[in-house]
């Protein structure tokens, strides 16, 4: 079933680079603390290029920040006209179009970002695989940005809603091989936004691993401009993560929920099968019957409106609950660049459009 179409609706911005956040714990020190007087640089790979602007969330915040003076590829950032912007409590803060700077695809882009502070806390994704700095160290976190936006996508513009796999678990950091990355270079132009936190999942929140994919849903994915796609890559948390969800009926009903509120917004919402996942400590065969019966289901074309087989693209066709060795990276249940790129090759480009 198609989506009704948000051609006229759509914005000439598009996210080219995104990182959902999570609110930190008492093992992540420096998002706990907070800065004073502190900068946060972060190095992030573009999708598509054209003008740029930069979009900060507090999402998981207690009380206002105030961001600035920021630089973007050496050009001063402002907002509203100026320097500096507060961020409330809660909520987003967009920049203006960054005066003189015009990016390409694949582009890297350096952000620096002043915070006068003191904090509090602040809102960041954990791990992102790349290198950035806070105050000369090196760090994977990214706080506080959430999205680079550009206008000059004229491909595919697709959120990907993801677990660790799509955060780039079982990549090496710096090397771009997450499969999102992968899929952006087989679509020239295409705007590819990584929403992938490691351990989240369709049905339940974590405090740790951040909401639910349901519950994230609208702040992640529909507060995207001209987002035309959505692609769903949860669940094998569901199952394997304490507490494991054994009633496949019940994952489906999420992905359902999903699929609902992405084409009540105009959005195409293209779904994956859960990959395999044996030798990984938590698996047992109970729970490889469940992948199967969720598995099945969502191969029948009822649930999402197109589908990606990423479970045929990686699995061991003499094993089939678990992953082809060339394609692990060793645990199980993490795929490795090669399995990255079976992941990317396995999606159709006529799902996304």
């Amino acid at each position: 079933m198609a989506a009704p179409s948000r051609e006229a609706g759509r914005s000439r911005w598009t996210t080219s680079w995104a990182a959902a956040q999570t609110a930190p714990t008492a093992t992540d020190t420096v998002a706990s603390a907070g800065l004073t007087d502190g900068t946060f640089i972060a190095t992030v790979r573009l999708s598509a290029g054209g003008q740029v602007r930069l979009r900060y969330g507090h999402a998981f915040g207690t009380k206002p920040v105030l961001v600035g003076p920021v630089a973007a590829g050496g050009h001063a950032v402002t907002f509203g006209g100026q320097p500096q912007a507060w961020i409330a409590a809660g909520a987003s803060l967009t920049s203006d179009p960054v005066a003189g700077l015009r990016t390409t695809e694949a582009a890297l882009l350096t952000v620096e970002t002043r915070l006068p502070g003191p904090t509090g806390p602040l809102s960041f994704h954990r791990n992102t695989h790349a290198s950035h700095s806070v105050d000369g160290i090196r760090t994977t976190s990214v706080f506080l940005l959430t999205a680079v936006e550009v206008t000059a996508a004229h491909g595919p513009v697709i959120a990907v809603l993801g677990d660790s796999i799509a955060e780039g678990v079982g990549t090496p950091d710096d090397a771009d091989l997450r499969w999102p990355d992968q899929l952006a270079r087989r679509l020239p132009g295409s705007a590819v936004a990584n929403l992938g936190i490691s351990g989240n999942r369709v049905l339940l929140d974590d405090a740790r691993f951040g909401p639910s994919g349901q519950a994230r849903f609208d702040r992640d994915v529909l507060s995207l401009p001209g987002l035309r796609t959505v692609f769903v890559h949860l669940g094998v948390n569901d199952l394997q993560q304490p507490p494991g969800q054994t009633d496949p009926t019940l994952v489906l009903a999420g992905y359902r929920q999903l699929v609902l509120r992405g084409r009540g917004a105009g959005l195409r919402v293209v779904g994956a099968t859960i990959t395999p996942f044996e030798g990984w400590a938590r698996w047992t065969p109970g729970l490889e019957a469940v992948r199967q019966r969720i598995n099945a289901t969502v191969r029948t074309g009822r649930v999402f409106d197109a589908v990606a087989d990423f479970d045929a693209a990686v699995r061991d066709p003499d094993r089939p609950s678990r992953m082809l060795p060339a394609h692990d990276s060793g645990d199980g249940l993490h795929p490795n660049p090669s399995g990255h790129a079976a992941l990317a090759a396995a999606v159709d480009r006529r799902h996304l459009l």
